[in-house]
């Protein structure tokens, strides 16, 4: 086989690889195992962190959080192992092991939003996100946890936490590539996921807008109205 056929394998089984890893359901999972719930069912049916916060409890959404950090930082993790130092030049474009581990990472956010265990249901994919950030450039990680603590705890609103930590992620990933040389696909990333997920929040952001949207510290129980929305994580 060629290089190109080579590379272009690698390629395909970082996504197929990374998609399966985020569509592993940790949020309906723990909370079964945890407090024999079913999060398909309660609150706004989503299997984000938040829902599960909402309707299993403290326990089970910080368990669910790193299980689906962990989805992200794994697919890129795999991702380099499967890539190796494998590079192919195509006219003016170099494609290498940074696009493979682009391609896993986005991968997995996909799955985790589009579960195929799930009959292609999930969460918003903000967790799963960071966890493929903290694998490509854990300064940007960083940057957005924090603004995510700060936005989600000031306000009380995740929905809005998750849209700033994206974007300053985002802000800080251009800074990286343009006077520290990071690779341009990892910018790629965070610009790609970033539209992902301000995408899955757009219900989110017309309550905002309307001023009807749930805060944090809600129970599932208060927001019956909302089951018809997804949540956060």
């Amino acid at each position: 086989m060629t290089p190109e056929v080579i590379l272009a394998i690698k390629y395909i089984s970082c996504i197929v690889l990374g998609y399966l890893l985020g569509s592993i359901p940790c949020g309906v999972i723990v909370a079964k195992r945890v407090s024999n719930l079913n999060v398909l069912e309660l609150g706004s049916r989503s299997t984000g962190t938040t829902n599960v916060l909402r309707t299993a409890g403290r326990k089970a959404a910080i368990i669910a959080f790193a299980g689906d950090l962990l989805k992200g930082a794994l697919a890129v993790t795999f991702a380099r192992l499967i890539m190796g130092h494998s590079y192919v030049a195509v006219g003016i474009f170099g494609f290498g092991p940074p696009f493979g581990l682009v391609l896993a990472a986005l991968a997995a956010v996909v799955g985790h939003n589009w579960s195929v265990f799930l009959k292609f249901r999930g969460g918003r994919g903000v967790a799963t996100y960071f966890g493929g950030m903290m694998a490509l450039s854990w300064p940007a990680a960083l940057l957005g946890g924090e603004v995510f603590i700060i936005g989600a705890f000031t306000t009380r609103f995740v929905s809005l936490g998750s849209i700033g930590a994206v974007v300053g992620t985002y802000a800080l990933m251009i800074l990286l590539t343009v006077f520290y040389n990071w690779p341009l696909e990892f910018l790629l990333y965070a610009l790609a996921g970033a539209v992902v997920i301000i995408f899955m929040h757009r219900g989110n952001i017309d309550r905002l807008l309307a001023g009807n949207e749930r805060r944090l510290g809600e129970k599932a129980e208060e927001l019956q109205e909302h089951t018809s929305e997804g949540d956060e994580g």
